[in-house]
């Protein structure tokens, strides 16, 4: 049979096509990556991708960047944070011919495909003390702030999807507080994602550069003009060239390491915090500097707790893929 697993962000989408035999062997047949805002919807994506003849597919599992609804019928639909969809499980199987559509969260699919990684798709950056069965937190920047929950129970992972990316941004000293007043002038509300994502990069750079922290070069603000910003501010940062996306960068990680340690606090994740998304590991070489770190376990009275979790990295980009597909053939 056919399986079908979609990764869908706000950014980005990433489909992957498998034959499954009766046995459960997998072969990947297709893959492809797309800009998700080219295309009006999901459906016109993946008839793209399926192409003209469209295949007959028995499964598919999405994991999509928003929250999910169940009617009373058990009719699964979601709408996209930071895109302008709403995803209906029984219109794409009707469109599409797809026996199944099963959809879930994006950080469901991430902790979905966690437990199927290699030891090579890790980094841990701080070895900490694993309790076998212990809670595991996860997070990951990307287009947007992505975090979830599992609670293994009684062999299996138990995921409890959250939109914790959206809580209230909390800040720490002067600078932040300044960074909060700088925001709220642009928006309603303020939350974490607003700090802690791909486009963060830039609003923390702008808000840098707009204070006199640092000086803006007349290169880097050219390219930024005419390439994607956030990758521009990575980029010359792990260079080292540019003190201005140097000091955003390091801001960043600790706003990211702070948050990842709100998460910790509130799960306290003896079976470890995995930081996934698309932004870690175009950044790891500033990760393992430790900014990321100190601000993890800068929690006072509690910090002896964060330095005795073990924090990982997920390598492999393809990680929500992975769940996706594994929750087409299952209902973990």
């Amino acid at each position: 049979m056919r399986v079908l697993a979609a990764d869908v962000g706000g950014t980005k989408t990433l489909l992957s096509l498998h034959e499954v035999d009766d046995e459960g062997f997998q072969r990947e047949v297709r893959s492809g990556r797309y800009a998700s805002r080219d295309f009006p919807g999901l459906a016109d994506l993946i008839g793209i991708f399926l192409g003209a003849d469209l295949p007959t597919v028995s499964h598919a599992g999405i994991g999509v960047a928003g929250p999910m609804s169940v009617d009373a019928d058990g009719g699964q639909t979601a709408r996209t944070t930071n895109l302008p969809w709403r995803i209906d499980a029984r219109a794409l199987e009707r469109t599409l011919g797809i026996g199944r559509v099963r959809l879930i969260n994006d950080f469901h699919a991430v902790a979905l495909g966690i437990p199927r990684l290699a030891p090579e798709d890790l980094e841990v950056l701080q070895e900490g003390v694993v309790e076998p069965g212990g809670p595991i937190a996860i997070l990951g920047a990307g287009t947007g702030l992505g975090e979830a929950i599992v609670l293994p129970v009684g062999g299996q992972w138990k995921v409890i999807a959250s939109e914790g990316g959206h809580c209230d941004f909390a800040p720490r000293n002067e600078l932040e507080i300044e960074l909060l007043r700088y925001l709220l002038e642009r928006h309603e509300r303020v939350s974490y994602e607003r700090v802690v994502s791909g486009p963060a990069l830039v609003t923390l750079y702008r808000f840098l550069v707009h204070k006199g922290l640092v000086p803006e070069r007349s290169d880097t603000h050219t390219r930024m003009a005419v390439e994607d910003p956030s990758a521009v501010i990575g980029e010359r940062a792990l260079a080292g060239d540019d003190p201005a996306c140097v000091r955003t960068v390091e801001f960043f990680l600790s706003l990211y390491g702070a948050e990842a340690g709100n998460l910790a606090l509130k799960v306290l994740p003896k079976g470890g915090l995995y930081v996934a998304g698309g932004v870690a590991p175009r950044l790891l070489p500033k990760l393992r500097e430790g900014g990321f770190l100190q601000a993890f376990r800068d929690k006072g009275r509690m910090s002896s707790l964060l330095e005795a979790t073990r924090v990982s990295v997920v390598l492999n980009t393809r990680v929500g893929l992975i769940g996706a597909l594994h929750a087409a053939l299952t209902r973990d």
